[in-house]
């Protein structure tokens, strides 16, 4: 072996002599020292010979058997063998073109997905885009495309669950630190918490028993298969500035769960919440998917703030994309365009706020359980003013307690006199405003401090900008003293009457809607009747 045909052909032609052409072979086989001095050893010719034989004939067999053994083993490694070899000339390729990073980032990547729990389904699709991305080259568009979708797989919680202890009394003590009124708001939400205390109670002492029995039962399902404890989603409905978005975060922390808010005003397309189809340039999640990301949880407190801002446009109706979201027997299986693979979002607290009822579309309001937010009272902001108004807008100007005060009957002028809503952020604006100019009087060293009095309030802010109507001290013919409500609270006014020569005809003035035009006429025409 290792010796050219031609130059073994040359040598045996150069031999003559049987002896000779004997010990020429012997010397290029590989024997022992001691077999190769009996060789030498032997006188005749012909016996030299046929022992050469042999041993030529044992070396061939041997160097058969090598080979055979070493065919088996590379059949046997072949594969591997030639898979890493492959990889390796790969990696070499790569460095060449500089590559080299991008595919440890595949591997990272790799890795962490199979950290994650995911079901069969979802296993599948995200192992057939992996093998996608490993045969993408790194400078073609869809690499980029496929890697993020991975990246959005790795970071979505789909099994991280916050753990929900629920303590009555101290949901019920933050709900009174954070809020002033609100009472059936707060028993509302008490009740919720209760009944989803109870439900979670239940389901633990079900475990137990099925653990303690050597059952295999999933602990907390019905018998229909659905989670138990899973409670309604609720609708926050009221005016401006009364504290439906922070009472929501208030129940997140009495719960102990992650709080996401989206903000779905002017919302116009389906795909805000419901994602586009990877196949479009920039596509992305929708807002559902990505605040569940945001939260890193599956179970957190989601907050759909105005939902009555939505908006219909050409693109699609985003409310009806939300029918699903909302749906407890649906949104176990709930199907981003994006991901294109189901994620639960059964677990998920929905609460969803909205200034105008009318606004909602009927199928959607049907979803939820609405929980009534009226406007807050005098006494009330009154109150909310000088437990939280006044202390925070002290702290945001740098003044402190003792160097400005407020009556309880400057601040009754400030809600009086300067501002007319529901809720309470124009007496924040106004007590700021107070608060400011009180600032400026200490700074300019015209004041050391100020007790505020209502006469004070009038020299800081100016002219009244609110004049209610007061009751007439006699009443007078033809004028009726009426009440109204609107969400801002309640006031009276005046209908006045007049009668002028004409053809009998009823003229009614001012913005009156139709049901206050028609009472006007249906009383004409019954003191016509009578």
């Amino acid at each position: 072996r290792g010796v050219p045909a031609e130059a073994l052909n040359q040598l045996i032609q150069g031999v003559d002599d049987p002896g000779s052409f004997a010990d020429l072979v012997a010397f290029y086989l590989e024997l022992p020292t001691a077999e190769k001095q009996k060789l030498i050893e032997m006188l005749d010719d012909e016996e030299r010979m046929r022992a050469s034989l042999v041993a030529v004939e044992r070396e061939l067999a041997r160097i058969d058997a090598q080979e055979d053994i070493q065919a088996k083993v590379q059949s046997e490694l072949g594969e591997r063998q030639r898979e890493m070899l492959l990889r390796e000339q790969l990696k070499a390729i790569q460095k060449e073109l500089g590559e080299e990073g991008e595919r440890d980032d595949v591997e990272e990547l790799r890795k962490r997905l199979e950290a994650l729990e995911l079901g069969e389904e979802q296993r599948a699709e995200v192992d057939r885009e992996l093998r996608r991305l490993e045969r993408t080259s790194p400078q073609s568009a869809e690499y980029q495309v496929l890697r993020t979708f991975l990246e959005w797989i790795t970071e979505l919680p789909w099994n991280e669950r916050s753990e929900e202890k629920i303590d009555l009394a101290l949901a019920e003590k933050i709900l009174e630190e954070d809020h002033y009124g609100l009472e059936d708001v707060k028993d509302r939400i008490l009740e919720f918490l209760a009944v989803r205390k109870l439900g979670l109670d239940r389901a633990s002492d079900e475990e137990k028993k099925e653990e303690d029995e050597g059952g295999n039962g999933v602990p907390g399902l019905d018998e229909d298969g659905s989670q138990s404890g899973r409670g309604p989603i609720l609708l926050f409905v009221g005016p401006p500035g009364v504290g439906k978005t922070s009472i929501a975060q208030s129940i997140a922390r009495s719960l102990g769960r992650k709080y996401v808010r989206i903000s779905l005003g002017g919302a116009r397309d389906e795909a805000d919440i419901r994602g586009h189809r990877r196949t479009y340039v920039g596509a992305m999640p929708g807002r559902i998917i990505q605040g569940i990301r945001q939260a890193k949880t599956k179970n957190p407190v989601f907050l759909l703030d105005e939902v009555d801002k939505l908006g219909v446009s050409f693109q699609g109706d985003p409310s009806s994309a939300l029918l699903e979201v909302l749906d407890p027997a649906q949104n176990s299986t709930f199907v981003d365009h994006y991901l294109g693979i189901p994620f639960d979002l059964s677990e998920v607290l929905f609460i969803a706020t909205a200034n105008y009822l009318d606004r909602i579309p009927g199928p959607l309001l049907d979803r939820m359980e609405r929980v009534d937010f009226a406007g807050y009272t005098e006494a009330e902001k009154l109150e909310i003013a000088k437990r939280y108004l006044l202390p925070r807008q002290r702290r945001e100007n740098s003044v402190t307690e003792e160097e400005f005060r407020m009556k309880d009957d400057a601040v009754l002028t400030v809600i009086q006199n300067y501002t007319r809503e529901a809720g309470v952020r124009q007496l924040e604006r106004e007590v700021g405003k107070v608060v400011r100019k009180v600032a400026r009087r200490i700074a300019g060293g015209q004041a050391q401090a100020i007790d505020a009095t209502p006469e004070d309030v009038r020299e800081l802010l100016g002219r009244p900008r609110v004049h209610p109507e007061r009751m007439s001290e006699e009443d007078t013919v033809g004028v009726a003293t009426g009440m109204f409500y609107t969400p801002m609270g309640g006031d009276i006014m005046f209908v006045e009457a007049s009668i002028m020569p004409g053809d009998g005809g009823l003229l009614l003035t001012g913005q009156l809607g139709d049901v206050m035009k028609e009472s006007g006429r249906a009383a004409l025409t019954y003191a016509k009747a009578h």
